[in-house]
């Protein structure tokens, strides 16, 4: 289905603005599939992104800076974000003794397991959202993506 069948119109949109819609319009989907999969775990998709990336961290704390900057989705709301994860035991907060104006931040065993439990439901979705394409194309849709975000 094109763009314009899918907006329902009969109109021809000009090239750019038919691609800005397009990933308007996948955003929104991918968007939809993902917090529909996190919903039953009670966590929406930044409470995710912010678990993926105090993994990451592979053990040590982090502090809420450094959280901010790897984040999707950058926002001023870090600091609640990470407040419900505490809340919900999957993240915890320390405040080292030499310095006790820094807050760190890490995952907790009860994070890591949640993770466990939702990774091969993702990874399953990460593959039906580009069932459509063959490994070249994919690689070829980040490359342009990468270009358009300026990310090289």
């Amino acid at each position: 289905m094109n763009i314009e069948h899918f907006l329902k119109t009969n109109k021809k949109l000009p090239v750019r603005l038919k691609s800005i819609i397009n990933i308007l319009v996948l955003a929104g989907k991918i968007k939809r599939e993902i917090n529909d999969l996190l919903r039953p775990y009670g966590i929406s998709e930044p409470l995710f992104n912010v678990l993926r990336i105090l993994r990451g961290q592979e053990g040590k704390s982090v502090n809420l800076k450094n959280v901010q900057e790897r984040m999707i989705h950058k926002t001023s709301n870090t600091t609640r974000l990470l407040d419900k994860l505490i809340e919900k035991d999957l993240a915890e907060r320390s405040i080292p003794k030499e310095n006790r104006r820094k807050v760190e931040i890490a995952i907790t065993q009860k994070g890591m397991d949640l993770l466990s439990e939702i990774d091969p439901k993702f990874i399953k979705l990460e593959k039906k959202l580009v069932a459509n394409l063959d490994k070249k194309e994919v690689k070829e849709l980040n490359r342009l993506l990468e270009e358009m975000n300026d990310l090289k």
